[in-house]
């Protein structure tokens, strides 16, 4: 039996690159696709349906089943139509992959509005309107799964991408709460964050320096695969790396356990005081790692 007969998964920005990839595996693997993609370069502007519908040609030359999405996302109007679609043409909406995205690197002295604004949109935003009529519907029918892209950019950070960590940081935030709140409805959530060559990334310094480096998009789909289907078990709320210098590993924040100021009153000098109790030291850092 394929790991997804029967399932119904909506993939957003799937005309192309890591999308198009996780519909091609989840479409062997015996799923229905919604294949959303609102087509045009990776800045965001223009569109066209035809990269969507190469997609969706490719599956049902293979004997799958898939309907072409060219909404836009960033949208209510658009996050309601990939919804729609799934409803009006398979019936369910098992599984939303929340992929779609745009570039507009700046250095954070050089940003501007728009720039922060656009990006922000289509990632941060995009993900809550394709998300919410899902997880509303899976909420009545009995659970699904849902996992949102974020990113190192976000998790960490990474030079000139004030707006891309920003959106992305944005996503891990949301798929936490979604993850606590879907939990008592058996919606199962997770954060993926990949690192990629494809359209959107071939001309970032880090591909461009090491190209053997970098995993291409079936090489980041299985992981893709296994966090949807009943591989993962009951598993929530994890953030998942997967990269070609990195590997697949659990990205999680941590915390220490801290010292404890007395109600009696205290200064900023008592941090350097306690500052073993309040910081992490590389050792520990290191020792953490090792245990997750």
């Amino acid at each position: 039996m394929a790991l997804l007969d029967g399932k119904v998964a909506l993939i957003t920005g799937a005309g192309g690159g890591l999308g198009e990839a996780y519909a091609k595996l989840f479409a062997r693997e015996g799923a229905a696709v919604v294949v959303n993609d609102l087509g045009g370069p990776r800045d965001g502007s223009g569109s066209d349906l035809s990269m969507a519908e190469k997609v969706v040609a490719a599956i049902k030359a293979e004997g799958g089943r898939a309907v072409a999405n060219g909404a836009d996302i960033s949208t209510m109007a658009g996050g309601q139509s990939v919804f729609a679609d799934a409803i009006k043409h398979f019936g369910r909406a098992d599984i939303l992959v929340n992929n779609a995205g745009i570039l507009l690197d700046q250095t954070f002295a050089k940003a501007t509005e728009a720039a922060f604004d656009k990006v922000l949109k289509v990632h941060l935003k995009g993900t809550f309107c394709t998300t919410q009529p899902v997880f509303r519907w899976m909420r009545e029918n009995g659970g699904g799964v849902i996992v949102n892209t974020s990113s190192t950019s976000g998790l960490i950070g990474n030079f000139g991408q004030y707006n891309y960590g920003a959106a992305k940081g944005g996503i891990w935030g949301l798929s936490n709460v979604l993850a606590i709140e879907g939990r008592k409805y058996n919606i199962r959530g997770g954060t993926l964050a990949p690192g990629a060559l494809t359209r959107m990334t071939e001309d970032l310094p880090r591909y461009k320096e090491n190209p053997g480096m970098a995993l291409g998009p079936d090489g980041i789909a299985p992981a893709v695969l296994y966090m949807v289907s009943d591989l993962s078990g009951d598993q929530t709320g994890k953030v998942l790396g997967v990269s070609g210098p990195r590997g697949i590993r659990e990205m999680r924040m941590m915390e220490m356990e801290g010292w404890k100021p007395p109600f009696t009153g205290w200064n900023a000098e008592d941090i350097v005081t306690h500052a073993r109790e309040i910081f992490y030291s590389e050792d520990e850092l290191k020792k953490s790692a090792r245990r997750t």
